[in-house]
């Protein structure tokens, strides 16, 4: 046998470790999430939408997108908290520790919620985004935390500030040639109002940070049409009333006229647009520095929001524009498409736990949606279970299978009990005209909706009942007591 020459044994062994090593390294993940996004704002979920975020449709064009990814609900206004909650621990609406003192939840949830996770596992964890409607126990398990609420118009006071911080923790990494995988969850407090964009970029979009309650906007032709299924308003009462997001959102208030409506929209897209420059800056760094090949980048948002359609303003609601959320996943091995998956929210700690090869806590009661994102399955679930109790309740539910779906809605102490069937199929705006629910040719298609609903609401230990169904013996729930509202001090008061 031939024996090699000295230098090339010593540079094949030298291949080998780098190769080995290069192989052995744990995979980053960077996981992106907005606040307040409709997917339907996005041209890669409605191609006529006039938004422009290039970064998002190309990782869109290079990655996996679901087009039925959902947020479970909440039994909050506050839709963002019990959102987050589930985001952090991967558990159901009802199974989560802001729920009843965490009466369904395991006592130390927070040793297993995402950032405990990838510290356990040996990543470095970061995070920054807003401040409150969140979950503070495991926010600060993040090993850098840089958080604060930024809804401006500059770079210090909207989203660049965000991005900023990310990119400040890379240059870190990079000049102390910090070697571990990291886990950054990079949040933005932008589209949520108030939607105070960049001066340039409201100019683009037409709009202006409107703050005069008894006027209208200025028209402009440069605005976002009407969505398709804008209507002036909602046939019925949501069932909360004093909302916030429906009577107090500044620029909008109770008006849904064309004028406020195309000017708010205008003012989304302009953070939105924001929102993708600043993600930009942060794949280029992580470009120069050579780790995004090697790093999973998930993009989505806490919920979806209303904005004019349907009569709607903001995300208490269970259409499709608000119930559902972008879902986007990019990285090593993932080929480019579009599945449903059927994914939740509570999906994306067992899912990037998989990606990552670290182990899901028992504590998860979500789904791991990589094999969708990996191309082996269409879907993960067949029945996708919606909620909203933060008014009157027990508030509104809905159910998902195949094409079909029904919202039920019992608000307003029994003075609003509706019922609406939709099929996705043949009606994906949910155009109200086109409820199903009073056909009487699809009164069998009803009642099996009907049951499946009760049953999801069974399964998932729901501790309301609608009106036509059985109490199932349930207890009333026990409200929290309101806390007063402290008065606001008047002007020239001293503090």
């Amino acid at each position: 046998m031939k024996k090699l020459p000295l230098f090339l044994s010593l540079a094949a062994l030298l291949f080998g470790a780098v190769a080995g090593h290069s192989a052995d390294k744990k995979p980053n993940i960077l996981f992106i999430i907005v606040d307040d996004q409709s997917p339907f704002d996005l041209k890669v979920y409605d191609p006529k939408s006039i938004c422009d975020t290039p970064t998002i449709q190309k990782l869109a064009a290079e990655g996996m997108v679901l087009d039925g990814a959902y947020q479970m609900g909440s039994f909050s206004g506050a839709v963002c908290t019990p959102s987050r909650h589930m985001v952090m621990t991967g558990r159901t609406v009802w199974h989560l520790p802001n729920w009843q003192g965490g009466k369904n939840c395991p006592d130390d949830i927070t040793d297993n919620v995402m950032a405990s996770v990838f510290n356990r596992a040996g990543y470095d964890t970061m995070r920054t985004c807003k401040k409150g409607n969140s979950y503070a126990g495991a926010n600060q398990k993040f090993t850098v935390v840089h958080d604060a609420t930024k809804r401006g118009g500059t770079a210090k006071t909207g989203s660049e500030w965000h991005g900023d911080q990310v990119i400040d923790y890379l240059t870190t990494r990079e000049s102390s040639k910090d070697e571990d995988p990291f886990m950054i969850y990079f949040g933005f407090s932008h589209p949520h109002d108030t939607r105070d964009g960049t001066s340039e970029l409201l100019a683009k979009y037409g709009a202006v940070n409107h703050k005069d309650k008894n006027s209208l906007p200025p028209a402009n032709d440069k605005q976002p049409p009407l969505p398709v299924n804008w209507m002036e308003a909602h046939p019925f009462h949501h069932g909360h009333p004093g909302l916030r997001d429906e009577v107090s959102v500044s620029g909008v208030w109770e008006k849904r006229d064309e004028r406020t409506i195309r000017n708010e929209l205008g003012r989304e897209f302009a953070c939105n647009e924001n929102i993708d420059i600043q993600i930009n800056r942060v794949l280029k760094k992580l470009e120069a520095m050579g780790e995004l090949a090697n790093t999973y980048i998930v993009y989505t948002s806490d919920h979806g929001m209303a904005i004019g359609r349907h009569g709607l303003q903001g995300k208490q609601n269970l259409y499709q524009h608000t119930w559902r959320v972008p879902f986007i996943v990019k990285g090593p091995g993932i080929k480019p498409g579009r599945a449903d998956g059927n994914g939740y929210l509570l999906d994306s700690l067992p899912t990037i736990c998989d990606l990552a090869g670290v182990e899901i806590p028992d504590s998860v009661e979500g789904t791991s949606l990589k094999p969708v994102i990996m191309g082996e399955k269409e879907t993960v679930r067949d029945t996708l279970f919606g909620t909203y109790s933060g008014g009157t309740k027990p508030g509104m539910r809905a159910v998902k299978h195949g094409d079909w779906k029904l919202i039920k809605y019992d608000v307003m102490d029994g003075e609003v009990r509706e019922t609406q069937l939709f099929n996705l199929a043949e009606n994906p705006n949910e155009f109200l005209k086109d409820d199903l629910a009073e056909t009487p040719a699809l009164a069998e298609k009803l009642a099996e909706m009907e049951a499946l609903l009760l049953s999801e609401m069974r399964r998932l230990d729901d501790p309301y009942r609608l009106w036509n169904q059985p109490d199932d013996g349930l207890e009333p729930v026990k409200q929290a007591p309101k806390k007063p509202r402290k008065p606001k001090a008047k002007k020239g008061a001293k503090k």
